[in-house]
């Protein structure tokens, strides 16, 4: 049954978005005064950057042809904008939102107010009636989160947040287990869903990625993404290949650097520290060896497509199926994990995420093979980012930066949808997860910033 909930904020959801589209519409009027155009959100995220390596991958594992997988990159990126303005409009109600559709032609966007719904929809979304907010159940699988550190999920290996059905799900071996790690947890049944699973999630040790690497002169794992850290160059990956300290050589074998920081479990994060041999540069290894660019770090949306690199099985896409997952693995549990339906083998661990031209996370664990099908986990880049202070290679951003007018807003901050920060004596609000870089910033990128 859907819980309506009286609102309070109904006209200021209505007046927010008026003023968004008021905003939005006055860049495109053409007035004099009204300055340039601003960037759409394809634009911003560089859609049209996708090198033919990805969108071959694409085609092939998501059943498109060319024009297809480029509308549908083009298409996630307005549904992210369009989600992040909506998140902001509805407060407290929002419940989630997802693409879907061969092309993500369609955004969905969850609430628990009735009254919210004209507002999804005059924004060109479906709405969704819900039960429970976002808020409510990441609250729930928190609760979860605690509860495993101190009971047994070995049998109850994965759960996670599913806006579709606005319920935290937990797959387990055992059934029985996950209702003992739900009551554990003192999570209401109303809130939860148990399926059963056979999958037992592993980490992806011994592996090459987009690039391998060697750690100790004896195992192997992969780069996730060129970073910096000031001056010191280096690259991000899983933290299950190496523990702080632990040298490195590169996939020639010579001499390339040392683990600065490392967590696992908990989280599945890394960073490794290169010699000057070795130079950033903001690409991932693609199929035939082609450079795939790396332009950003916006979170891409559940539904959307999602593409890794690995020396093992090469270029795989599918789909974002949930964020804010955890798996328990034979080590321990990590938390804040995507789970995806891309597909990894033994050679992929470390690897990159991409999602267009949009850095995503590196690879952590996961099941099954790329013969028959598996899910995948991979660490998201922007806590990665945030937990050591790195920045992440991109395009462009060896370009000199451009006269900041003041405010709180700086280039390289990680900012989480919903932070605000000034820039030029206006306050903005964070529409979409990302890394702030030079020529995004708030009042050039309608796509990631809502002035408030």
């Amino acid at each position: 049954m859907p819980h309506r909930r009286l609102s309070r904020r109904t006209r200021a959801v209505g007046a927010a978005v008026a003023a968004t589209a008021a905003l939005l519409g006055a860049g495109v009027s053409g007035s004099a005064s009204a300055g340039p155009a601003a960037p759409s959100a394809a634009r911003t995220l560089h859609t049209d950057a996708a090198p033919p390596a990805l969108l071959s991958a694409m085609e092939r594992d998501l059943g498109l042809d060319r024009a297809q997988a480029q509308r549908r990159l083009a298409n996630e990126a307005e549904a992210g904008a369009t989600a992040g303005r909506l998140r902001a409009a509805l407060g407290a109600d929002f419940a989630g939102a997802w693409v879907h559709g061969p092309e993500s032609g369609t955004l969905t966007v969850a609430t628990t107010d009735t009254t919210d719904v004209r507002t999804v929809e005059a924004q060109g979304a479906r709405a969704a009636v819900v039960r429970h907010t976002l808020a409510e159940l990441d609250a729930a699988k928190a609760r979860v989160d605690r509860a495993a550190r101190h009971h047994d999920s070995v049998d109850a290996p994965v759960w996670y947040v599913d806006v579709r059905t606005n319920q935290v799900v937990v797959r387990a071996v055992r059934p029985a287990a996950a209702h003992a790690l739900l009551a554990a947890a003192g999570v209401d049944a109303s809130l939860a869903r148990v399926e059963k699973s056979a999958d037992r999630p592993r980490p992806l040790y011994d592996l090459r990625g987009g690039e391998a690497y060697y750690i100790n002169n004896s195992g192997r794992c992969s780069i996730g993404f060129p970073v910096t850290k000031g001056t010191q160059q280096g690259y991000a990956t899983a933290g299950h290949c190496g523990r702080t300290g632990n040298s490195t050589s590169g996939h020639n074998r010579g001499a390339q650097g040392t683990f600065q920081g490392s967590v696992f479990p908990g989280r599945d994060m890394a960073w490794v520290a290169t010699n000057a041999q070795w130079t950033a540069t903001p690409y991932v290894k693609g199929a035939g060896g082609q450079n795939v660019q790396v332009t950003g770090s916006a979170q891409a949306a559940v539904g959307a497509s999602i593409c890794r690199s690995g020396s093992t099985t090469g270029w795989h896409c599918g789909r974002i199926e949930q964020h804010n997952s955890s798996v328990t693995y034979p080590e321990g549990t990590i938390t804040g994990v995507t789970r995806t339906t891309v597909c990894a083998e033994p050679g992929d661990s470390g690897g990159s995420y991409i999602s267009g031209s949009q850095a995503q996370g590196v690879t952590s664990g996961g099941s099954g093979n790329c013969g028959s099908g598996g899910t995948t986990f991979h660490q998201p880049i922007n806590p990665l980012l945030q937990n050591y202070g790195l920045t992440l290679k991109t395009a462009g951003d060896d370009d000199p930066p451009g006269e900041e007018p003041g405010g709180t807003w700086s280039t390289g901050t990680v900012y989480q949808a919903g932070d605000t920060a000034t820039y030029g004596g206006a306050t903005y609000r964070c529409l979409q997860t990302h890394q702030a870089q030079p020529g995004w910033e708030p009042p050039n990128v309608p796509a990631l910033w809502q002035r408030t």
